[in-house]
């Protein structure tokens, strides 16, 4: 694809290892829709950097003295305007927490130019959903079953799982399959309707009837029909700021 440096992804480069930050620069260099505005070499500065050159992209290295990658991830992810977040590690055993806070990919080093051009090409298939004006929020569904396609409305679905490359969506008396990220189709629904609480759920607001404090930190979501849900710890806080808290 061919886009100017305007349309480009504004990419902040963040590595504590300034070879690794160098070689990341070269690759970048050579690939298209990514333009790199700042570098930092820990996640303090990462952190200040962002604030001020509001980023699309992070290529975050996962682990770094002080506020490691996780942190920096957690933090910008609690924002209005959250980046993309690819992480470039050369530890395989934090996948699971990646995902868990949305990263866009997990890339491990050494780094290629193909691989690295593969998630940036799945960061670029997010852009433009972040920021959505009202109004122009997801309204329907067109899922298939059978031998036709139904029309949802999105005010009639009351829970969406994640299954693999796929996401469920409930309403009254039944459930549909529909090829979709939970993540990807989170951006593009009405957050003041409907609000993720775990990495594998989304809630409408209005089928949520409060939340229990489950002891050591662990809380749930009870729903309209008496079942409870756990919250993911990532979302804990924008959870509790649903209701006031």
């Amino acid at each position: 694809m061919s886009e100017t440096d305007g349309q480009a992804l504004r990419t902040l480069i963040v590595d504590d290892e300034p070879l690794a930050i160098e070689r990341m620069q070269v690759i970048c260099a050579g690939l298209e829709g990514l333009a790199v505005v700042g570098t930092a070499s820990d996640g303090a500065a990462a952190l200040r950097l962002a604030g001020t050159l509001k980023p699309d992209l992070l290529l975050l290295d996962m682990t770094m003295p002080g506020v490691d990658g996780l942190a920096v991830a957690r933090e910008l992810g609690r924002g209005d305007l959250r980046p993309a977040v690819i992480f470039v590690t050369a530890h395989d055993s934090f996948a699971v927490e990646a995902f868990d806070l949305d990263a866009v990919d997990y890339v491990l080093k050494p780094v290629t130019p193909d691989r690295l051009e593969r998630a940036i090409e799945r960061a670029i298939s997010r852009r433009g959903t972040r920021a959505k004006a009202a109004g122009e929020w997801l309204t329907e569904f067109w899922v298939p079953h059978r031998s036709e396609l139904l029309r949802i409305d999105a005010g009639q679905v009351e829970r969406i799982d994640a299954e693999r490359d796929y996401v469920r969506l409930h309403v009254p008396d039944n459930s549909y399959l529909l090829l979709q990220t939970i993540a990807g189709l989170e951006q593009k629904l009405d957050p003041r309707q409907f609000i993720r609480i775990h990495r594998s759920t989304i809630l409408r607001r209005d089928c949520i009837r409060g939340f229990r404090h489950e002891g050591l930190g662990v809380w749930s979501a009870e729903l309209a029909n008496g079942e409870m849900l756990r919250i993911g710890r990532t979302y804990l806080r924008k959870v509790k700021a649903m209701a006031g808290r």
